[in-house]
C-alpha cells in the first residue's frame, strides 16, 4: 500500500490515516474553537481540548436547540466480537463525559447481530459471550444506570424492528453497495444490517411520540452507517442525528489499535502480558541510543506517545514535556515505555476492580421499554 493510501470503513481501517483528508472525503465539518465554547466544560475535556474528537455533523444545530431548552439524547455502541481494549473504551469514556456535561439519556447498542453477520468464523454463542464481556467494561466506566440503557440487538429486536423496517424501505441496494462496497456474494443479513444500526437514532422519538434530537459520538470510521441514517431521517419524519467524530487510538505496533496481535491492550490481559506488549511496542525512536541522544526521536509517529496523548496523560504540561524531551533526545524510548507501562497498569488495576463490581448491576442497565 502506498504511504498516502488508507482505508476507513465501519469494518476495516488500515494505512496511515489522514484525518484532515477524511473530513473532505466524508463531507464533515471541523469542530471550531467557536463551537467548542458552546459545549459546557469543553476546556477541561481532554478529548475536545486535544482535538481527539475533532469532526462533526450538525453539532451547531443540536447545540442551538439545546440552548433554546430542547433536550437531546446520546447514542453510541459496540460490535462485540472479542474482548475490550483501550481503543474501544476511548469513545465510551468521552460519551460518559458528554452525558455528565449535558445530563442526557444514553442508549448503548450492542450490535451482536452485526458481528455474527460480518465475521464468518463467529457463532451466535461467541457474540453472546463477547456481549456480556464488553458490557462489564462499559458499565465499569461509571455510567449512570438511571440514564443509561444497553440495547442488545438479538435480545431487544422487538424494540428495533419496526423502525429498522421503515429505514430499510427507503434504502436501495445500489445505495448500500455504493456506501459499503457490498457485492453479489454479500449475505443479505449484512445488507439489511445498517437499518438496525439506524434504529436507536430514532428510538427516543418513537417512544415519546415527538421528535427528539440525537447526538452520536463515534469513531469516524462509523460515519458511513450514519450518512445513510441521516439521508433517510427526513423521509421518515425524523430529525437527522448529529454526530461527533473521534480519531482512533493507534495500536502499539503502529496503525489503528486492531483486535488481534500485539497491538491491543485488553482489559483481561495480565500485567505480564501488558508489560510485554508495551515494552515491545513500535516507537518513533532511532536505531541506537547515541543517535537518539544526538538527533532526537519522532513522537508524531509513536503509538507510545499517542497513548499518553489520547488517554493516559491528562496534564497538558506533562504531555508537552514528554513531546519536547522526545524530540530533543532527552527522553529515550525505554524510559518512555516504562512510564507508559506504569500508567496502563494503574488504569487497569482500578478498572478490573470496577469490572468485578459491574457484574452485580448489569440488570440495572437492561433496556425494558414497552414494545412500540
Amino acid at each position: 500500500m502506498d504511504k498516502d493510501e488508507f482505508t476507513v470503513t465501519p469494518w476495516e481501517v488500515k494505512g496511515e490515516i489522514d484525518y484532515d483528508r477524511l473530513v473532505s472525503l466524508f463531507g464533515t465539518s471541523y469542530i471550531t474553537p467557536e463551537l467548542l465554547k458552546r459545549i459546557p466544560g469543553s476546556s477541561g475535556n481532554l478529548f475536545l481540548r486535544r482535538k481527539i474528537f475533532y469532526s462533526h455533523r450538525d453539532l451547531e444545530w443540536l447545540l442551538e436547540n439545546h440552548e433554546k431548552g430542547k433536550s437531546f439524547y446520546l447514542y453510541t455502541g459496540r460490535g462485540p466480537s472479542s474482548g475490550t481494549h483501550l481503543g474501544h473504551m476511548l469513545p465510551w469514556i468521552f460519551t460518559r463525559q458528554l452525558q455528565e456535561m449535558f445530563g442526557t439519556q444514553l442508549y448503548f447498542q450492542m450490535t451482536d447481530d452485526e458481528k455474527f453477520l460480518f465475521k464468518e468464523q463467529l457463532t451466535l454463542e461467541d457474540t453472546n459471550r463477547a456481549t456480556y464481556d464488553n458490557m462489564l467494561d462499559f458499565i465499569a466506566l461509571g455510567f449512570d444506570p438511571s440514564k443509561t440503557k444497553i440495547i442488545v440487538d438479538t435480545r431487544d429486536i422487538a424494540h428495533l424492528y419496526k423502525i429498522a423496517l421503515k429505514v430499510s424501505k427507503k434504502v436501495t441496494f445500489s445505495t448500500a453497495k455504493a456506501v459499503f462496497g457490498f457485492k453479489n456474494s454479500t449475505n443479505i443479513g449484512s445488507i439489511f444490517y445498517t437499518s438496525i444500526q439506524s434504529a436507536p437514532a430514532f428510538i427516543e422519538s418513537e417512544m415519546r411520540g415527538t421528535n427528539v434530537p440525537c447526538l452520536i459520538p463515534c469513531g469516524i470510521d462509523q460515519d458511513p452507517h450514519f450518512r445513510v441514517t441521516r439521508d433517510v431521517a427526513p423521509l421518515l419524519g425524523y430529525y437527522k442525528p448529529a454526530l461527533i467524530h473521534g480519531k482512533m487510538l493507534p495500536g502499539l505496533s503502529g496503525g489503528k489499535m486492531s483486535s488481534s496481535g500485539e497491538a491491543a491492550i485488553y482489559t483481561t490481559d495480565s500485567d505480564e502480558v501488558i508489560k510485554k506488549k508495551v515494552m515491545n511496542a513500535f516507537t518513533g525512536g532511532r536505531a541506537t541510543v547515541e543517535e537518539q541522544r544526538r538527533l532526537g526521536a519522532n513522537p508524531d509517529i509513536c503509538p507510545v506517545y499517542h497513548h499518553y496523548e489520547f488517554l493516559l496523560e491528562p496534564d497538558d504540561d506533562k504531555l508537552k514535556k514528554t513531546y519536547t524531551d522526545c524530540r530533543s533526545g532527552a527522553l529515550l524510548c525505554g524510559e518512555c515505555k516504562l512510564n507508559l507501562l506504569s500508567k496502563v497498569l494503574n488504569f487497569m488495576k482500578a478498572h478490573r476492580e470496577k469490572r468485578e463490581k459491574a457484574k452485580e448491576i448489569v440488570s440495572d442497565f437492561v433496556f425494558n421499554a414497552k414494545v412500540m
